[in-house]
């Protein structure tokens, strides 16, 4: 049996959980949690977790094992996984290799046997914050270090998801119906994977591209992507974005949605614990159906002073934040959540299809 090491979740207000791990560790992050049942894999990938350390709400992870396929991206993003329950004997046809010996060739700091609820009641009644993942027994020692780390927010992590150069389509493009612009904050592989899969031309290009830059890539529509990290950090992105809205049809989802909600005007803000899940309800304010999302973020917009031809179209049902917004007059329209995050498993896929059939009628008309 592999040695096991006394390991500690230690949060800057002082509280700390036991638990054990394979090997010594030492991580520092905001510490934040999901509501996920399943998808650990794309959790772990999600560029959206970059700099975070990850709780698992539900006890069990590890039951399916791994599969290569289900990479939202090229590596592990997150800075540490918090769990209840590691199961080293997965079950799936497809599984490659055990969670435990995915996150060991990653060299993915991890603890397990935590009581990652009491951890996720703590964090719901206090407030995500930045902790500690450890095998260090000098737990002041620890406090200290926490406390005088940046604090999650404070710098621009979407320089570290970002592709440095324009990637191009490497598709066949003979069936292309619409080309497609992705500006890159940390996309996630399955919105490509959605829209090729609808005949769409992908082009991905970094969150310092200029306006001339896309203009010479000719697209028919434009998404801003989600992505990790503070909107605040990027607005001299929002002028671009202002400027691209006046001139494509634009989609702008999760930090995208925020950096819209930014360009015409609206402020942003952090939430105390983030949504996190593929269990988050919204209903469109219009014809009033609610959806179930899949969510991954800790900022909203406060659209107090948000530009009139700017329309709130879809709140939270749980706490009320603005969840898409829609131009009155522009082809332009954004939403909080992860269409592609497959809740329901599709319940808001259709975002996409309204999005790309957009684009045709556009298109037609010129």
């Amino acid at each position: 049996m592999n040695k096991l090491f006394p390991a500690y979740v230690i949060l800057e207000d002082g509280k700390t959980l036991h638990g054990y791990s394979n090997t010594k560790i030492d991580s520092i992050g905001e510490i934040v949690f999901t509501t996920s049942m399943t998808g650990y894999q794309k959790a772990l990938t999600d560029p959206s977790y970059r700099d975070q350390i990850l709780v698992m709400t539900y006890p069990l992870q590890g039951n399916y094992g791994i599969n290569i396929n289900q990479n939202e991206s090229d590596e592990i993003q997150v800075k540490g996984f918090i769990i209840k329950e590691l199961i080293d004997q997965p079950s799936h046809w497809q599984s490659k290799k055990t969670l435990k010996t995915y996150l060991n060739d990653s060299k993915i700091p991890y603890l397990f046997d935590v009581d990652t609820r009491a951890l996720t009641k703590h964090l719901r009644n206090k407030g995500s914050m930045m902790g500690s993942i450890t095998t260090n027994t000098d737990h002041a020692s620890i406090i200290a270090k926490i406390n005088n780390s940046p604090k999650y927010g404070s710098k621009n992590v979407v320089e570290q998801v970002s592709t440095k150069k324009i990637i191009y389509p490497h598709k066949n493009t003979s069936n292309v119906i619409q080309k497609i612009t992705i500006i890159d904050l940390g996309v996630k592989n399955n919105i490509k994977r959605i829209l090729e899969k609808n005949n769409a031309q992908v082009t991905v290009v970094p969150h310092t591209v200029s306006f001339e830059e896309i203009n010479k890539l000719k697209p028919q529509g434009i998404i801003i992507s989600p992505g990790p990290g503070d909107p605040m950090q990027l607005i001299s992105l929002t002028t671009l974005v202002r400027k691209l809205a006046e001139e494509y049809p634009l989609l702008g989802i999760c930090l995208g949605h925020q950096l819209l909600g930014i360009a015409f005007n609206a402020k942003s803000y952090k939430l105390p614990y983030g949504n996190r899940g593929s269990n988050h309800p919204i209903i469109d304010i219009d014809s009033k159906k609610i959806f179930i999302t899949s969510q991954n973020h800790g900022y909203a917009i406060d659209p107090d002073k948000i530009d009139t031809d700017m329309h709130v179209s879809q709140t939270n049902l749980n706490d009320g934040h603005v969840e898409a917004l829609v131009h009155k007059h522009l082809p332009v329209s954004s939403i909080q959540y992860h269409p592609e995050g497959s809740p329901g498993p599709k319940d808001t896929e259709y975002i996409f299809n309204n999005f790309l059939d957009s684009l045709k009628k556009i298109n037609k008309g010129r």
